[in-house]
């Protein structure tokens, strides 16, 4: 995005908060812009629309939060980039496209990191995730919370992943993130970079073979549509983080910032029971579709992937994220 382009949109959300307050009539309103790239029926968009409520509720008005989902206003590196110079200030983001932001997120794209959901919770609710969720605030980025993705598995159009032998030259499309290109590197695909939104396209016409993500994803996309075959190998479980720029939580009082935070926990809990509901609905519907699930052998995958590590032998922050994650629990 270009700077014209960045001015533009500020000068969009300076009208915009503008009218917004002027119809509120005598009550002094804020209104905090939330954008995002998934669909209104996505279970993390609903998560958003708990978080407005519980705003709103505890703020008795004061606090309203502004959805812009479905990609409206860029990709996620875009969003970032208006949270960095104060043009948008809350946005979600898949941890793996953080990471270009702020390196110490790399550690959460580490194949088989966690061993399985309840260890993945204890650590982003305990002191390190607390710790995690500051990191980014010498880049203007700070955290609120972090949002269940469930895990990633790969989805093809041809063939079932059942060992990585099977990925060997198969077109993976990846997001912009080091730690997913390794990763299938290593297991003898071909990671290709295309945008979430041109990936259906992309799939339809051969561009790529297949592509990897959560089950909500996987259906709400509707990429089963083309991809007939869905491999629970669970490669990694990568967190979704829920942000706010500093410029905007720098202008929050006190009081004001106690409602975001305590909103945003809000959500994260309602947004569990949302994810858990929608995996195994989403899982459903794409079977009653025609799609063949598998659940391969994980070590198979896990061993392939051990070398990623070495990726990190002079980040010596990193290997001591890894070191702390992995005796947790």
């Amino acid at each position: 995005m270009s700077l014209y382009q960045y001015r533009i949109q500020k000068l969009f959300f300076i009208i915009l908060s503008v009218v917004l307050i002027s119809c509120s009539g005598s009550k002094k309103v804020k209104v905090l812009r939330l954008a995002h790239i998934l669909d209104t029926q996505h279970p993390v968009h609903k998560s958003m629309e708990i978080l407005g409520e519980r705003l709103a509720k505890k703020s008795n008005g004061k606090l309203i939060l502004k959805i812009y989902p479905s990609s409206q206003l860029g990709g996620e590196r875009e969003c970032l980039e208006l949270l960095q110079i104060g043009s948008l200030d809350i946005t979600k983001v898949s941890a793996a496209v953080l990471e270009n932001f702020i390196p110490e997120y790399r550690v959460f794209g580490i194949p088989y990191l966690f061993r399985d959901r309840s260890h993945a919770f204890s650590v982003l609710d305990g002191k390190l995730g607390e710790e995690m969720l500051t990191q980014g605030e010498k880049f203007r980025l700070r955290g609120l919370t972090f949002y269940d993705a469930g895990s990633r598995s790969f989805y093809t159009k041809k063939k079932p992943i059942t060992t990585p032998e099977d990925l060997e030259s198969k077109k993976i499309r990846v997001m912009k993130s080091n730690m997913a290109i390794d990763m299938v590197n290593q297991l003898g695909g071909a990671p290709t970079l295309v945008s979430w939104g041109e990936l259906y396209t992309a799939l339809q016409q051969g561009v790529v073979d297949g592509a990897e993500n959560n089950p909500p994803s996987f259906y709400t996309s509707k990429h089963y549509e083309i991809c007939k075959y869905y491999s629970l190998d669970e490669h990694t479980t990568i967190p979704d983080v829920l942000l706010i720029g500093l410029d905007t939580w720098e202008r929050l009082s006190d009081e004001e910032k106690k409602w975001v935070q305590e909103a945003s926990t809000e959500s994260k809990i309602e947004q569990r029971k949302l994810w858990a509901a929608s995996e195994k609905k989403s899982l459903d519907a794409v079977i009653e579709a025609g799609v063949q699930i598998t659940r391969p052998d994980k070590s198979l995958f896990e061993q392939k992937t051990q070398e990623v590590i070495t990726t990190f032998k002079d980040q010596p922050e990193v290997l001591k994220l890894v070191k702390i994650i992995k005796s947790a629990y």
